[in-house]
Order: C-alpha cells, then structure tokens, then sequence
C-alpha cells in the first residue's frame, strides 16, 4: 500500500478514510473468525445452546467488540504500539506484561501449528489432496502474502471477509424464510448465557490484539480507526446473529463437532463448494493473523530481516503442526481464559491516553 506524505512529515495509508476503515473492519473481522467459528463449534458453545438467550448474548458481545476493539487500538494508536507486548505493558505493567506476552505468544504458534494442520485436512478431506502437500501449498502462500506485510494482510480478508458475509447471510435466510427452527436447544435453567458473552470477547480481543495493535499503530488515523473498529464489530455481530441461526435449525446441535458442515450437508447442499472455500479461507485468514503478530514481536526482540524472521517463524509452526502437543495446549489454554477475562477487565478500567 503506498505511503505519502504530509507536509509536517506525518505518514498516511494514500486510501480515503471508508476505504480504510473497511480494510481494518474486515483484517477485524478476518482476525477474530477462525476455524472454530467456521465448524460452527464455537458458536454453539457460546450462544446458539442457549437459544434466545443466546441471540442477546450476541448483542451484547456485538455492543463489546464495537466499543473495546475501538477502545484497544486507539490505545495502540496512541502510544505507538509497534507490538502487542507494548499495549500489554501500558495495561499491566512491565513485570506482569512480560508473563501475559509470553504466554500469548505460546498461545499464538500453538493457534497457528492447529490452523496449518487444519488447512492440510481440508485438501486431504475435501479435494482428495495430500495432506502435506496442502501444508506446503497452504506455507509458499502465506509466505509470499506476508512479503507484502499490511498490504497483503488487507488483501487478503477483502477479499475471504465479503465471501463469509455472503455464505453466512445465505444460508441465514434460507433458514429463516424455508426452514424451521428446531425446538431441540438447550434452554438454561442458570444465567450461564450471561457470561458466554463476555468470555467469548475476552479471548477474541486478547488473540486478535496481536494483529490490531500494531495495525493501528501503522495506519496512524484515529478517524480510520474509530470508523473500522464500528464497521468490524457491526460485520462480527450479523455474521454471529446469521450464523446462530442456520445452526438452530439443525436438531441435536450439540453432539456434532462441526455442526455448520452438518448444517450445509443437510440442508443447504448447493452452498457446499462455497462453504469449503469460507473454511480455507478462514484458517487462512487466522494462520495469517497469527504469523503477522509473532513476526512485530519478535522483530522487537531480534535485529534481523523479516524475510529471515518469517521463514524461521513457518519453520517453527510447521514443526510444532507434526507434534502432539495437545498436553500443552490444555494446559495454556485454560491459563489464557484467565488472562483474557484480566486483559478485558484491565482494558475497561485503563485511561484512553
């Protein structure tokens, strides 16, 4: 993306301000939607189990990434975040900043070596591929996308972000006008539903931070910012709200472990192709996210080339997607749930400066 200049020597993304904003609404939305969301499987445990319960609890998390995603890059603007270690500290301190970036970063390569590995399993699962044949496919494109850094960043989610919309409001309202909504959801006895919600944007903010801390430091516009921060959280809550209702309608919802594929297979077997295509596309979207994040911060640690770094960093992911590694995973995952409701909570108290 080309770069010009400001006669008080300001740089500025050469895009108008909507262009921009919708760059940084769909690397947004790009960011936060993964394989996870793609199967379906996290929507269900977060939301749809719990019916109309579920729906507000939609809204509510919508209203959450609208006002903490504008609220967290403005800070990284601000401040001139080049890395999320540097938010962390503005959040947390040095001391405890150092522990939260560590563990984030584990969290990262362990996401990006399960995104790879996804991204092989669906050439070997849906094309007849090898699987590591679509793992060497699936690495030369994400190293030449990054050659490109935030240009090939945005490129990329314009292009798989407006395609999720498609799919996702497609299927919606077939469901909605042609299908019925099955009475076979769990309806909550407890308030559990309240807190789906605010865990669901806990993990996603403190994941997608590593992507949209030092996006919104490079853009250096709070006006492209404020405006793509809405847009994304408005694009993440009608991709939530469609996608919680083409799941409704599949009975017994809870038991499938990729229940949109389900819900394609059965009754919407025309938009299958294409709901192949969204799932690559979201692994990627994700695989992507990751590297670009791990790259800024170790290129803070480590005076060498990116091109260097970004080979050394698919070297790594490659080698930890051949690992059982579940052990680990479980461990630092529960750990990160903790550190993700202390990163949501320090990032409402904290002072905007």
């Amino acid at each position: 993306m080309a770069i010009c200049r400001t006669r008080n020597g300001v740089s500025k993304l050469a895009i108008t301000k909507w262009s921009g904003a919708i760059q940084v609404a769909a690397v947004y939305v790009g960011t936060v939607v993964g394989a996870g969301f793609a199967t379906g499987k996290e929507i269900v445990e977060f939301f749809t189990q719990y019916g109309p319960f579920g729906l507000l609890g939609i809204l509510i998390s919508g209203f959450l990434f609208i006002w903490l995603g504008m609220r967290m890059m403005l800070i990284a603007s601000r401040i001139k975040a080049s890395s999320y270690k540097e938010l962390n500290d503005y959040l947390f301190g040095k001391t405890i900043s150092s522990v939260v970036t560590f563990v984030m970063m584990l969290i990262a390569l362990g996401t990006a070596s399960v995104m790879l590995s996804g991204a092989g399993a669906v050439f070997e699962e849906q094309l007849g591929i090898s699987k590591q044949l679509g793992v060497f496919a699936t690495i030369l494109l994400t190293f030449v996308v990054m050659l490109f850094g935030l240009k090939g960043l945005f490129s990329v989610n314009v292009v798989i972000v407006p395609m999720l919309l498609l799919f996702s409001l497609s299927t919606s309202a077939i469901a909605l006008f042609d299908l019925e909504i099955t009475d076979a959801i769990v309806y909550p006895s407890s308030f559990k539903w309240v807190l789906s919600p605010f865990a669901y944007v806990a993990f996603n903010l403190a994941m997608a931070q590593m992507v949209l801390v030092p996006l919104a430091s490079e853009i250096q516009d709070e006006q492209i910012v404020k405006r793509g921060s809405v847009l994304g959280g408005i694009l993440l809550f009608i991709v939530l709200v469609s996608s919680h209702i083409s799941l409704s309608v599949l009975p017994d919802v809870l038991k499938y472990d990729i229940p949109m594929a389900e819900v394609v297979k059965t009754f919407f077997i025309s938009f299958y192709w294409l709901y192949i295509v969204v799932i690559y596309g979201e692994i990627f979207t994700s695989l992507i996210g990751g590297i670009f994040g791990l790259q800024r911060q170790l290129h803070s640690y480590f005076s060498i080339s990116n091109i260097v770094l970004l080979f050394v960093l698919l070297l790594i992911v490659y080698v930890i997607s051949l690992v059982d590694y579940s052990s680990l995973l479980s461990f630092l995952y529960p750990l990160f749930g903790y550190i993700s409701i202390l990163f949501l909570i320090f990032l409402v108290c904290c002072k905007i400066p």
